[in-house]
Parts: structure tokens; sequence; C-alpha cells
């Protein structure tokens, strides 16, 4: 069963606390700085993330999805984070969204929920699972997913950094049909 309408993977998305909106080219040192803090990936398959070098590797990529956001925390107007949907499936009714992160002062609390609340909301209008894949040892991303409901599905290795395999886990959301969500 296909989707009546085509899934805009880059909607600007809008919250109490946070603002999602489309990642554009001008977004780059902004974007730099909120990532450039070493702790945030000390947990990540790509440790080295928060160098410059390394970070514009992952911002290229980003642009060339066309499915990413600069997350904008509403009362300072900063961004404060990215996020984004890949792999969209129509024949499957499924998007994985994923490569999310966001300053530490926003960690463990409302600010990911809603981010993730934001996403999934959006999604559910156009599929029916939203996957995300995790580095097997990034406990703190593994532990926000299971807190908003997503069920451990599997363990697989996927390209890492320097064409090394990565160890990840899979996880799935499906949406309720007595929820919406």
């Amino acid at each position: 069963m296909k989707p009546d309408i085509e899934f805009d993977r880059q909607p600007v998305l809008t919250g109490n606390l946070i603002e999602l909106r489309p990642l554009h080219p001008a977004d780059f040192a902004a974007l730099f700085e909120a990532a450039s803090d070493p702790l945030i990936w000390e947990q990540h398959p790509d440790r080295e993330r928060y160098k410059r070098d390394v970070f514009q590797q992952f911002f290229d990529s980003a642009m060339e999805s066309k499915g990413a956001f600069a997350i904008i925390e509403r009362k300072s107007g900063r961004i404060i984070g990215s996020s984004r949907y890949y792999e969209y499936s129509a024949e499957q009714r499924e998007v994985m969204v994923g490569f999310t992160f966001v300053e530490r002062a926003f960690w463990g609390g409302a600010y990911n929920g809603e981010l993730k609340s934001l996403m999934l909301d959006h999604a559910f209008r156009f599929v029916d699972r939203v996957i995300f894949q995790v580095g097997e040892n990034n406990f703190r991303s593994r532990k926000a997913l299971e807190k908003i409901g997503a069920q451990f599905l599997n363990r697989t290795e996927l390209p890492g950094p320097n064409g090394s395999m990565v160890p990840c886990v899979i996880y799935v959301i499906v949406r309720s049909s007595s929820t919406g969500v």
C-alpha cells in the first residue's frame, strides 16, 4: 500500500521548546559550534566528529541526504543540533531517523523527547514503521530510544569511519492503529 501523498522529508516542525527546519549550507558554522564538544561523540562510532574536517564530511552528507534538519531552540533562536530522515521506502512504508545530536545542555529530558515526538508524528502520516540505527556502545542513545518506546529489533554491522565495520543495534517504533502513534 502506497501513501496517498509523497513523504515530505524536510518540513518545518514546531514544538514548545524547539523548531526543526531544513538544514541549509549557511548553517555549517552554527552547527559545527554545537557539535564541537568531544563529549557529545564519546560513545559514537565516529568519536572524531567534533573535529572540523570530520564534521565537514558529516555536514556534507546531511546536505546530500535532503532529509536533514537544524534543531533550533525556540527561546534563544540558536541551532543546538541536527537530525534527519533517510532511507525512506514508500513500498515498505518505513523511514529511518538518525544522525541525531544535540548539545549536552539539552540531553536527557524534554528537548530530545519533543524532537522525537515531532519527527515521529510527522513520519507516521506517511509510514507505518520508523527505524533507528545506533552504535552498539552508544548507551545514551539506546536509553533515549527505549525511553520513547522503541523496541530492539536486532544487531548488525554497518560501515563506519575509515572503512571499518561498526557493531550497531536496530530499534523500531511501529505506528499504533489505536493511538495514531
